[in-house]
C-alpha cells in the first residue's frame, strides 16, 4: 500500500523505521534478527537506504522484497540520482513494482566515497526533483517521498530557497516529507510552519536519530548541517568523558526518546526513527518514550 494513503487512516502506527543495509552480505542474518527484532513496533512503514554512490543499491531491492515478503512490512526503497540513467531507474523501478514494493524515496544522494561534491549524470538527473518528475510519469502507482531540511541543506543558498525546493518536489509529485535529523524539537515546528506559509500541506514526518557514539554523530551533523544544541552537546561531551560510549548512549537515548514524546503528544503524523541497525537501543528508546507518557497521565 501506498504511505500517502496509509498516512491518511485514522488508526495506525505513528512510527517508521529506517534501515541501512550492510555492504557484507554475511551480516545479513544479523541485520534481519534486527528487522525481526524491531517488528515488535508496529511500523507504518519501514525505509532502506543504501550507500554513497549507491554502493548497496542492489542490496536494497532484495532487502525491500523480502521485507514486504517475509516480514510483512511495508517497505520504501531510498533511490538517488547518482549515476542515474533513465534504464537504470527503469529497470530498479520495474523490479520493484514486480515485487509489488509501491513506494520510494527519492533524493539527491550523496557523492560516491572519496568525492567531495555531487557529479550529476549525464542523463540530467542532477537533484530529487528530476528523480520525482521520471518516476510520477513512468510509473504514476508509485508512492513517493522526500526528504525536508529543517535547518537547510548543507548547500542550500538560503532557508527560504531550500523550502521553494521542498515544495518544487512535492507538487511534481512527492506525496510527503521526511526531515532530516534535527535535536531540537522547535526546528521541526518552525519548519512546518514555513511549509504551510508558502502552501504545503502535504505531510511532513520528524526524523530522529538516536546517538550512540557522540564521534559518529559529530561526523554526521558536519556532513548534513544539523546541530547538536549547546546544552546538550555539554551533556554528551560529559558523558562521553566520564563513561565513554556506554554513557553517551544513555544521555542520547533519553534525548531521542523525549523527542518522539513530545512531537507524537504534539500531533505529529508521524515519527520516523533511524535505528542506525540497532535494535536495542531503538526497543529502550521507545521504551522510555511510553514511560514518559505515563508520567504525564499521572
Amino acid at each position: 500500500m501506498k504511505i500517502s494513503d496509509l498516512l491518511r487512516k485514522a488508526e495506525r502506527s505513528r512510527l517508521s523505521l529506517e534501515f541501512f543495509p550492510p555492504k557484507d552480505k554475511a551480516l545479513w542474518p544479523r541485520f534481519f534478527d534486527t528487522v525481526q527484532e524491531l517488528r515488535s513496533l508496529d511500523p507504518l512503514f519501514v525505509s532502506v537506504t543504501y550507500g554513497a554512490g549507491g554502493s548497496t543499491q542492489s542490496s536494497t531491492l532484495e532487502i525491500v522484497t523480502r521485507l514486504k515478503r517475509d516480514y510483512a512490512l511495508e517497505p520504501m526503497a531510498h533511490l538517488t540520482c547518482v549515476g542515474a540513467s533513465a534504464a537504470g531507474l527503469k529497470a530498479f523501478l520495474d523490479d520493484l513494482t514486480q515485487a509489488d514494493v509501491q513506494n520510494v524515496m527519492a533524493l539527491r544522494g550523496d557523492p560516491p566515497k572519496g568525492e567531495t561534491t555531487f557529479t550529476p549524470s549525464d542523463e540530467g538527473f542532477r537533484h530529487a526533483c528530476n528523480l520525482v518528475e521520471f518516476i510520477r510519469k513512468g510509473y504514476p502507482d508509485m508512492g513517493i517521498g522526500v526528504a525536508g531540511y529543517p535547518e537547510g541543506h548543507p548547500e542550500a543558498v538560503s532557508l527560504e530557497q531550500d523550502l521553494l525546493f521542498l515544495k518544487h518536489k512535492l507538487d511534481l509529485g512527492g506525496e510527503f516529507a521526511v526531515t532530516q535529523l534535527f535535536f531540537d524539537n522547535q526546528r521541526y515546528w518552525d519548519f512546518v510552519a514555513r511549509a504551510r506559509e508558502i502552501g504545503i500541506t502535504k505531510p511532513i514526518l520528524p526524523g530522529i536519530m538516536p546517538i550512540f557514539s557522540l564521534k559518529v554523530i559529530q561526523r554526521i551533523t558536519s556532513l548534513c548541517g544539523a546541530r547538536l544544541p549547546g546544552p546538550f552537546l555539554a551533556r554528551l561531551e560529559q558523558a562521553d568523558v566520564q563513561g565513554g560510549d556506554e554513557a553517551v548512549q544513555k544521555v542520547g537515548m533519553a534525548q531521542a526518546a523525549a523527542q518522539i514524546r513530545d512531537l507524537l503528544d504534539k500531533g505529529v503524523p508521524g515519527v520516523h526513527l533511524y535505528t542506525m541497525n540497532r535494535a536495542d537501543g531503538c526497543l529502550r528508546i521507545m521504551e522510555l518514550a511510553e514511560e514518559l507518557a505515563d508520567k504525564s497521565d499521572r
